[in-house]
């Protein structure tokens, strides 16, 4: 460092604490970035990287963003992944000796942001982090900064921490150093998200209320690594933040990562956005921190029948009465996000605008508690009997803030007159100094008879009188005194003037100091509301989302579901929400489920493109709507409480980790196999697709047994192996269905029917016809099926259910007849079939494999 100048010391001094963020060291009006940040920053912003004298041989890298707008640059980078530490001047510059002093007063990573630009308005902004006990239990802690909210969970696998972690919308991860490698791997690799590192787990006295009512001291261990990262970064108060919540995750339906997914629950597959998901279709929310608690309870469905009955009636109620529901939408909209706002008052960066916004919001509960009060069912009544109307705040705001209040918190025009009697008496006497400087440029006219006389001010030269050239000469000499030269005109003053300028600037100087300080102890008392303000915030959530499920549920016909103990499937002309909202018409065709207590299996065929996935889907979306408390896309609904849905939909590679389509295939249907229960929901689609026919046919049969003899859940199983379809024969608790489809001259018209029974064929090459493939590839594979199905005409197949209960191996076959055999004259292996058997296929390269074939090719020939 000795090779540098004092700032450029100073500069390199802090960024070593700071390692792994960009320096943001601010000089005058720019945050400043230096060496290897200033490369870095230049590229992902776009911005100049010029040099810099340091007092080394050679110029530094260099770059900078304005001050006032540097926070468009910090989204960018957050947003990126990486974080930003901000350097501020925190001494005088007029008194400073030397460098004036700077430190980090604030660390924006992309868990810990804050700011409102840089937030999404209906999603929650988790930062979580991991503790790994030596017992195997994880911990999992998640804070929302925005807003305060604190929960943990206890999982006791790895995978379950991928998948609970993977069910939010997770950016950050703050974990111990010593968390296993092939982990931190999984993490950044797996979920993309930012790395950090916190091993103090101390949780100071202050924030013990926090933390009280935990008996575990992993669940407190592991908040106390949340707690440290926050203080670290955040460097100020953190009064918002709510007790720790403990998730029971035994009490909600369990959602792996791959069903979340498949079901496209809260984003699309394809384009990873909202659109075309069942949070599309289901928000019908007017508040953001209504949209926020919906996605919450689109995460976690209820488990407790008693629970969703309780939000049932709830939306019954909702749905009973229009005109008030439509009331309560209308003043709902006039609520701004008490949640957030409450997290920028502890966090000390509200303005006035943002506490008038608050004055506003609260002004409209006792219209909403009214409303509420209009309903004739009881249970959406007492919503409004548990709403505090906080009528100490609104009173307090009302009396101090003024109605249209600037942005800027230190110039003054914030607090109403007659709020502080010290702020009067200045205001006082500034406006009677601006009056007097107003008669006083009257008097000057008259006197000098210049009409174009004016007193102005400027921030450099006070106030003066202006006069133009041409009328210098109507001024009396001795009175005036010259203070500044333009090029038309001339300004002077004057000892009347100049001591009245000093009592009005003093009066101004003063009210804009007092104001200010008047704001930061009025933030200071609203802090003390905010425990009464996050609750009001969780009620009108609460009736937010209510209102939103009746109306969605009136606008789409949806109907209410009725529970049943008896493991009993029954909707009656259900239909998916998506695609049917997406089709804009009434073309979708519905369909019944219907699984008895004794049936455990439906077996799905039909061919492609004919609505086997959408039929299965929407089963399964069904189900997590009548289990978040909403209404259902049907006609009827008797349900079971589902524990689990486990989905087998599609065909991706998990390239991150290696693994081919079928590898997925198979660890997602042993996920499923392994972790079901009869009360959980299975959805298998098109298991074996990715081997050999044989291969995939043994292991489809094997999965549909093992599922009907061990694991015994609800499971919809499709496939377009027919062979499957006698296992209604021997599985009793299994049974065919198919979806309809006709072929009408030469081509196939899907009906979207669901048929009891199996389906008759495929029709793969009728949709090979719809994809529009060449002509001549069409007649060609029909050609070729004939000739197959003309071969299999001559065989017979083994009975699949020959061997099923052979823990060893499923025997697949085909078996000649015995007159067949009888007549089957004794014919000599060729050369080329004797050394086909010596090959070892499995150990021949690409190359070998083709030098093998030729000389195989050359001696058939020969023979």
């Amino acid at each position: 460092m000795t090779g540098f100048t004092p700032m450029m010391q100073q500069y390199l001094s802090i960024k070593a604490d700071y390692k792994d963020c960009f320096l943001f060291f601010r000089l005058g009006d720019f945050y400043e970035m230096f060496f290897d940040d200033a490369v870095v920053a230049s590229r992902e912003l776009e911005i100049t990287l010029t040099g810099k004298n340091a007092g080394a041989e050679e110029r530094i890298p260099m770059c900078g963003v304005p001050y006032h707008s540097a926070e468009n640059y910090i989204k960018n980078l957050v947003e990126k992944g990486y974080k930003v530490a901000i350097c501020e001047q925190v001494e005088d510059p007029k008194t400073a000796k030397g460098v004036v002093k700077r430190e980090v007063v604030q660390l924006i990573t992309p868990g810990t942001v804050m700011d409102g630009t840089m937030l999404q308005e209906k999603e929650n902004n988790y930062l979580a982090s991991i503790s790994h006990f030596s017992e195997g239990d994880f911990v999992i802690v998640y804070n929302d900064l925005s807003t305060g909210e604190n929960s943990v969970a206890t999982l006791t696998s790895w995978n379950g921490v991928l998948s609970e972690l993977f069910n939010r919308p997770i950016k950050e991860i703050v974990v111990s150093s010593d968390l296993n490698e092939s982990y931190q791997t999984d993490l950044q690799e797996r979920l993309l998200v930012t790395l950090s590192y916190q091993e103090d787990t101390t949780i100071q006295e202050e924030f013990h209320h926090l933390v009280e009512h935990l008996s575990e001291e992993n669940l407190i261990q592991a908040f106390g690594r949340m707690l440290q990262y926050l203080q670290i970064t955040q460097k100020r108060s953190l009064d918002h933040l709510k007790p720790v919540q403990i998730i029971e995750l035994a009490q909600f339906m369990s959602l792996d990562m791959y069903s979340k997914r498949n079901l496209e629950l809260t984003e699309t597959i394809m384009r990873k956005g909202k659109h075309g998901s069942l949070l599309w279709v289901l928000d019908k929310t007017v508040t953001a921190m209504g949209a926020r608690m919906l996605k919450k309870w689109l995460e976690r469905p209820l488990l407790t029948k008693q629970l969703i009955e309780k939000r049932l009636n709830l939306v019954d109620g909702f749905l009973q009465q229009f005109f008030e529901r439509e009331e309560i939408r209308d003043v709902l909209k006039s609520i701004y996000d008490l949640e957030r706002l409450a997290g920028r008052v502890a966090f000390g960066n509200v303005n006035a605008r943002d506490l008038n916004q608050l004055k506003i919001s609260i002004g409209k509960i006792p219209e909403l508690k009214a409303l509420l009060q209009k309903f004739s069912d009881e249970q959406v009544r007492s919503l409004g009997k548990h709403i505090n109307p906080m009528d100490g705040l609104y009173e307090l705001l009302d009396k101090s803030l003024v109605e249209d209040p600037p942005i800027t918190i230190k110039e003054g025009g914030l607090i109403k007159d007659g709020f502080n009697e010290t702020l009067d008496k200045y205001r006082y006497a500034s406006r009677n100094g601006k009056q007097w400087i107003a008669e006083l440029e009257k008097k000057e006219k008259e006197s000098t008879n210049i009409k174009s006389l004016k007193i102005g001010y400027n921030k450099v030269f006070g106030y003066y009188i202006e006069v133009t050239r041409a009328n210098l000469h109507l001024l009396p000499e001795g009175k005036y005194e010259r203070k500044q030269t333009l090029t038309n005109a001339e300004r002077f003053i004057t000892p009347e003037l100049k001591e009245k300028e000093s009592l009005i600037l003093e009066a101004e100087e003063k009210s804009v100091d007092l104001e200010y300080q008047l704001f930061i102890e009025l933030r200071e008392q609203v802090k003390g509301f905010i425990p009464t303000l996050q609750a009001l915030a969780e009620r009108v959530s609460e009736v937010d989302v209510l209102q939103g499920f009746a109306t969605v549920s009136e606008a789409n016909d949806y109907k209410r579901p009725t529970f049943t103990n008896k493991r009993e499937v029954k909707i009656i002309e259900g239909r998916h929400p998506v695609v049917e909202k997406v089709m804009k018409s009434d073309s979708f065709v519905p369909n019944n489920v219907e699984m008895d207590p004794d049936k455990d299996i439906l077996l799905i065929t039909g061919p492609n493109m004919s609505g086997k996935s959408t039929y299965m889907r929407q089963l399964a979306l069904t189900a997590i709507m009548a289990q978040i408390g909403c209404f259902v896309p049907c006609k009827s609904a008797l349900l079971p409480v589902f524990d689990q849905i486990f989905t087998r939909i599609g065909a991706a590679d998990d390239l991150v980790s290696g693994q081919s389509t079928f590898m997925v295939e198979m660890l997602e249907a042993k996920h499923a196999i392994t972790n079901a229960t009869e009360n959980s929901l299975i959805l298998l689609d098109e298991i074996g697709r990715g081997t050999s026919t044989y291969d995939g046919m043994a292991l489809a049969q094997a999965i549909i047994e093992y599922l009907h003899e061990q694991v015994h859940a609800k499971t919809l199983f499709s496939t377009h192996y027919h062979e499957l379809t006698s296992l209604d024969q021997t599985l009793n608790k299994l049974k065919n269905i198919h979806v309809r489809a006709e072929e009408y001259e030469g081509r196939v018209v899907f009906l979207h029917q669901i048929k009891d029974g199996a389906a008759d064929e495929s029709y793969g090459i009728h949709v090979a016809k719809l994809a529009e493939l060449p002509s001549s590839l069409i007649d060609r594979a029909t050609v070729i099926l004939k000739q197959l199905e003309g071969k299999q005409d001559n065989t017979k197949q083994s009975n699949l259910n020959e061997g099923k209960h052979d823990d060893q191996q499923l025997s697949f076959f085909v078996r000649e007849n015995n007159k067949e055999k009888k007549q089957k004259q004794e014919v000599k292996e060729s050369p080329v079939i004797q050394d086909l058997k010596q090959l070892n296929i499995l150990e021949l390269t690409p190359m070998e494999a083709m030098n093998h074939l030729y000389q195989l090719h050359k001696k058939a020939n020969e023979s």
